[in-house]
This record gives structure tokens, sequence and C-alpha cells, in this order.
């Protein structure tokens, strides 16, 4: 028998060694400092496009709506990121625009860009400054040096010591409470100030009924509660409007400018989920908000009408019964806008809309009862 062949040796493999010890924390760095980088360059092109928003405002004239409303667009993923993002910006928006204006970075092919450019130059100057590899990054990388440098002339030109002196006679403010409406049409307000009592101390507004205050800086944007449209993260301000309204359940309303609909949940809330409530939008995006809020209310008794209120048909049946009128509320024009334009706005939207607003009047029953 012929001998039998020498085993095979098996082949030379590289194999890469699973790392240990030392050799394990650079890659847990590496890739902490990937997720850090992912997250600062999606926040910060979300909270540029929401900054294009509140600063151009919409086709129509007026706010494209409050900070909160756009942040809380189900388009935005990183709310809480973006959220934090916008409003230091535009604290900071006198400031970046100055310095900007001596880099030329503005007047070159970034013009485009300048709302990613604000919120950029804002967050690797005076935010997280993760440098991410995106092309607005690398360009202000490269111009931060001398955009430290120019901020440091503005400093000295208007003889403060650091930045925070700019700001101090603009924004030093009080530190507001945090303000939360229950929406009854789904939890009781003793429930939810239980649940919330386990964490924060919560107060009951003296004059918003079913309003709850809560420590200044309180963040419940991932809470179950608001997550679940139990609650909902309102103003005082903002849910003084549907109280003033003072609806009964049966009653049918119809909101003129309803996105992005916490006022119109809140209308359903207080009239017992009863009646029906017409809510009109004309922006196409700003209406799949307003559908989006009101399944997140659980409220069944809104109709959403993406389209003009100025065209209503006044001869339709459907508005026969309309018994009260909500429009538009402009805390949000006055904020940002300069008080004479607010006010040239304020006379042609009333131009434009009170001769419609008449001729609804006209043909509703209006009823006796909360005149």
């Amino acid at each position: 028998m012929p001998p039998a062949p020498p085993p095979q040796q098996p082949k030379n493999r590289s194999r890469v060694p699973t790392p240990t010890g030392e050799n394990r924390r650079p890659q847990r760095r590496m890739e902490s400092r990937n997720a850090s980088e992912r997250a600062a360059f999606f926040a910060r092109r979300e909270a540029a496009a929401v900054l294009r928003r509140v600063l151009r405002g919409d086709a129509t004239r007026r706010a494209a709506g409050s900070i909160k409303s756009l942040v809380y667009s189900p388009t935005v993923r990183n709310k809480r990121a973006t959220f934090a993002l916008v409003c230091q910006t535009l604290k900071y928006l006198p400031i970046l625009k100055e310095v900007l204006a001596s880099s030329e970075i503005l007047s070159s092919k970034w013009k485009k860009q300048e709302e990613l450019v604000y919120v950029t130059t804002y967050d690797i100057l005076f935010g997280q400054g993760i440098a991410v590899s995106g092309s607005v990054e690398q360009l202000i990388m490269l111009q931060k040096d001398s955009l430290r440098t120019t901020l440091d002339k503005v400093c000295a030109r208007k003889r403060v010591r650091c930045v925070e002196d700019l700001l101090s006679n603009k924004s030093a403010v009080k530190p507001k409470p945090r303000f939360l409406r229950v929406n009854t049409l789904k939890v009781t307000t003793e429930s939810v100030i239980e649940e919330l009592n386990k964490m924060h101390m919560v107060d009951k507004d003296e004059m918003v009924p079913d309003m709850l205050v809560l420590p200044p800086g309180t963040d419940l944007h991932n809470h179950p509660l608001v997550t679940d449209g139990k609650v909902f993260l309102q103003g005082r301000a903002s849910c003084m409007v549907a109280v003033a309204l003072c609806p009964k359940p049966g009653w049918k309303v119809i909101d003129a400018c309803a996105a992005p609909g916490n006022k119109t949940v809140h209308l359903a809330a207080l009239m017992n989920g009863e009646g029906s409530i017409i809510a009109c939008e004309l922006n196409k995006e700003r209406a799949k908000t307003l559908q989006h809020t009101v399944r997140r209310s659980g409220a069944n008794n809104i109709r959403i009408v993406n389209g003009d209120f100025l065209e209503v048909d006044r001869n339709d049946p459907s508005y026969a019964e309309v018994c009260r009128y909500l429009h538009f509320y402009w805390s949000m024009l006055f904020y940002w806008t300069p008080r004479a334009l607010v006010l040239e706005y304020l006379q042609r939207d009333l131009i434009i809309c009170f001769p419609h607003i008449l001729e609804i009047v006209r043909m509703m029953r209006v009823q006796a009862q909360g005149s």
C-alpha cells in the first residue's frame, strides 16, 4: 500500500485580535466620537431648517409658527438638541452677524446656507465645538481663529470683558417656569399631578384650568405623558385663547388658522369632545403638523380643512351653525417682528379678513349664552 499522504498544514490566515484592555478603550472612544459627530451634524441641519422658517416666515407673510411647534414637527428627529440650538443661535444672532460680516463668508456662495452658517458658527464658537466633516463645518473651522480674533475686537470696541457682557443687557431675564396643559380628553389633572410629584414640585396655575406649573428648566420632552398626548407643553398665553372663548360642549367652532393645533385641541378638551371644530390651515406642511397634533390628543370632533379660511363658501350649510370664531394668535409675530411692521400686518389682515368674517357671522345662528 502506498504511504498515507502527510496531513495538510492549515493555511496561515491573518486574524484580527479581539480588542481587550487598553486596545478596547480607543475603539470605544472612536465609536463615541463618531456618534457625537453624527448627532451634531444632523442637529445643526435640523436647527438651520427651523431657523430659516422663523426668520423668513412663510408665504402668507406671517410667522411660520412658534419655535416649539416647528421643532415638534414629526420630521425633526433630535428635538431637544434642535430646540436648544435654535434658541441659542437666536440669542447670539446679533453677535454672529457682526463677526461673520468681517469674514465675508456670507457674501460668497455660502449665502444660500446662511442659517446653517449661523448655527454652526454658534456651536463651534460658543457651544459644544464639535467639528464634523460637513462642508460648512470645515469652512468655519478654517476661519475659527480669525472669527475669534474678530470677536475679541468687537468686545474691545464695545468696552466689555467677554461675550456674556454683550448679552447681559438684552438676555438677563428671570428663568420662566415650565407650563404644561393636561389633556382632559385622555387623563385627569389629579392623576398627572400624582405622577409628576414623584420627580418635581407641581403647582396648579391660578388663571388657566388644567394647567400645571413646574420649576424652570424642567425637561419633559421625552416623558411618556408628553409623547402619549396626555399633557401638552403649552404656555399660559397660548392657553388663554381657548379659555377666553369659553366654549361650551356641543358648540360648533371654526378655527381660522389652526396649525400647529395646540389651541385647537385645547378647544376640544374644553368642549369635552362634544360638538365640532372646523380647523382651517392654508399651509400644506403645517396642516400635516395639525393632523399629528389632533391624533396625539385623541380628539375626534375636529375636521381639518387644508385650505384658506378666506375662501370658505359662505353659503355652505356646514358652516351655518358655527357659533364662535377663533382667529390666529399673534404672539410670535409680536416677538420677532418690529412693532411698526406688526401693525401693518394686522391692519392688512383685518382689511382682508373682516368683511369675510362679517359674512360668516351674518349667517351664523349666534347663541345668546356666552356672548
